[in-house]
């Protein structure tokens, strides 16, 4: 048999103590890794945030003139028909003239009479002059006469006033359009007797090739509205309104986006009493007039906020009417953060005001599982969904990057 020395003895023993505290240390390591949680972790960063507010708007053409008649009589002509397109200047209808034809026709004939009168009145004072300078009449019939002359003078100005008045009553018989626009809805037919006291103009002429579109904010809205955007304050000017303005867009009735932005360019003066809002109006161009007069359309303005912070909504949640966020320590450890929330963005997200920097990181789901000081093994955060901006949200962030 073989023996062993306690030399031998010795070694074994310090070998297997080694051994024993190798397996010991691995398998607290081991228990370390086991404990700790593996969970989606956000990294907190700053953003340029485009929030999208709705409101409700009508549509009115720049213009919307009433066509309304100057002189009363039955209605003749109509040159044109309802939708019809027209140029300034262009003929819409006619009125019998006949009535102020022959107004015309007696003032022409009075002018002529009182254009004869002057003419004897110069006569006869061409005739008396020289027999009162040779003192062969006294000149007391010469100032009658040169009385007589001043007097066919006035009564032929006034006969030719005539003239020219009872041609611009005739000239009213014919009704041009005021501005060029589209032809709305004709109310009276041919035959009607068609007067300027009427309740209803023949027709409403609309210019459309810029349009208004009025929209209501309430009152805490359009207070917030002052502080961040200047185009609605009373002291900015339409021009400059129109070059430092936030735009704005519209999405149709059939739910397309329309391809031109607006601008806000006039807010009403005071608050409806009854609504408690103020009308604000957005100017857009409409060169292929896709957009009418009383057309219902969503306005969308697009609110720029640079440098936020924005998390998801479900990193979040709420103690006594709070919100908070499980944060982590540089060493992975778990503390809870209350934040302070800006407002809702798109995506499900929140913009955070206060409580979070660039570069923290958070949890996102999973905050039921742990406690303070929990550690956490960070797992990257996927979103859910990802929603494609709208083409006018590529436009606002494309001409802030070429702003900055």
């Amino acid at each position: 048999m073989k023996k062993f020395s306690q030399g031998n003895v010795i070694s074994l023993g310090v070998l297997s103590t080694v051994l024993l505290v190798l397996i010991s240390c691995s398998s607290k390591k081991d228990d370390k890794n086991m404990n700790e949680l593996a969970l989606p972790v956000f990294e907190v960063d700053t953003t340029t945030v485009i929030l999208d507010n709705d409101f409700l708007g009508t549509v009115e053409g720049k213009y919307d003139v009433e066509i309304r008649p100057q002189v009363e009589g039955v209605l003749q002509q109509a040159y044109v028909d309802e939708g019809d397109h027209v140029e300034k200047g262009d003929k819409l209808f006619k009125i019998d003239p006949s009535q102020y034809q022959e107004d015309l026709n007696s003032a022409l004939a009075e002018e002529n009479v009182e254009q004869a009168n002057l003419i004897n009145a110069q006569t006869e004072v061409d005739r008396l002059r020289p027999l009162v300078e040779n003192e062969v009449m006294a000149p007391v019939r010469l100032q009658k006469e040169q009385s007589n002359y001043k007097v066919a003078e006035a009564n032929l100005k006034q006969a030719s006033a005539a003239v020219s008045n009872a041609k611009i009553i005739l000239g009213y018989t014919t009704i041009t359009a005021p501005v060029s626009g589209y032809i709305g809805r004709i109310k009276k037919r041919l035959g009607n007797l068609v007067k300027p006291s009427d309740d209803e103009p023949i027709t409403v002429l609309t210019g459309v090739q810029e349009i208004y579109v009025y929209f209501s904010v309430n009152e805490s809205d359009f207070s917030k509205l002052r502080k961040t955007d200047p185009t609605v304050r009373d002291t900015v000017s339409k021009e400059k309104r129109k070059e430092i303005g936030q735009r704005v867009s519209l999405i149709l009735p059939d739910g397309t986006e329309y391809s031109e932005d607006g601008f806000i360019d006039a807010t009403s003066g005071q608050v409806n009493r009854k609504t408690g809002t103020v009308t604000i109006r957005a100017t857009f161009p409409n060169e292929n007039a896709v957009l009418r007069s009383g057309n219902t359309v969503t306005l969308v303005r697009h609110d720029l906020k640079k440098g936020r912070i924005l998390i998801p909504q479900k990193a979040t949640f709420e103690l006594q009417a709070k919100k908070f966020v499980i944060k982590l320590t540089p060493e992975g450890y778990t503390v809870r953060q209350l934040i302070e929330i800006e407002s809702e963005a798109p995506n499900n997200q929140y913009i955070v005001s206060s409580g979070l920097r660039k570069g923290d990181r958070i949890l996102v789901g999973g905050m039921e599982k742990v406690s303070d000081s929990t550690k956490i093994k960070p797992l990257p955060y996927l979103p859910d969904t990802l929603v494609a901006p709208t083409n006018n949200s590529l436009k606002l962030i494309d001409s802030m990057n070429h702003q900055d």
